[in-house]
């Protein structure tokens, strides 16, 4: 809830960043992680609407659920190669988002993963993804255009829900 704080660097050395630490940081637009991270815990930037952008470390193996939910001034996101699941709410209602490449070696999108971003138009999935739980891109009503690969062997309920316009 520090909504004066603008930007941070987070030095080398540390490994986690835990639970809520910048949640509702609103005026944070400037963020830089070591590569020594390996952790981000639930909602450690949830309500972060001034972040435009951030690039994860690929020594983060763990991103939590709704870490970055409600960021909804996020832009680009770089996911790190080492993680294989996206927790549960992780990006939700993150609405300006644009840019997003999930990266080989991702097996699970958990729940709500996606949900509400409306500002992704297409998306390729990644050949090691097995599992698409509930509503994860639900009410993404701008996505026209996805690749879901034949290496998903599980589909959730409403997993597309109100996405206009969708071809799969």
């Amino acid at each position: 809830g520090c909504t004066s704080l603008t930007s941070i660097t987070i030095p080398n050395g540390v490994t986690a960043i835990g639970t809520g630490a910048f949640y509702n940081c609103t005026s944070l637009t400037n963020i830089t992680l070591p590569n020594s991270l390996t952790t981000i815990e639930d909602e450690a930037f949830r309500n972060c609407t001034g972040l435009t952008s951030i690039t994860i470390p690929d020594s983060v193996t763990r991103i939590g659920s709704s870490a970055f939910s409600g960021c909804k001034g996020l832009l680009r996101v770089v996911l790190p190669k080492s993680i294989t699941t996206i927790e549960v709410a992780s990006f939700y209602q993150c609405s300006s988002l644009t840019t997003l490449t999930i990266p080989q070696g991702v097996t699970t999108i958990k729940s709500n993963a996606f949900a509400a971003c409306t500002g992704l138009t297409g998306l390729c999935l990644p050949d090691s993804l097995t599992k698409i739980e509930n509503w994860a891109f639900a009410s993404c009503s701008n996505l026209t255009r996805i690749t879901v690969p034949a290496s998903v062997t599980s589909m959730g309920e409403s997993i597309f829900r109100e996405g206009s316009g969708l071809t799969i």
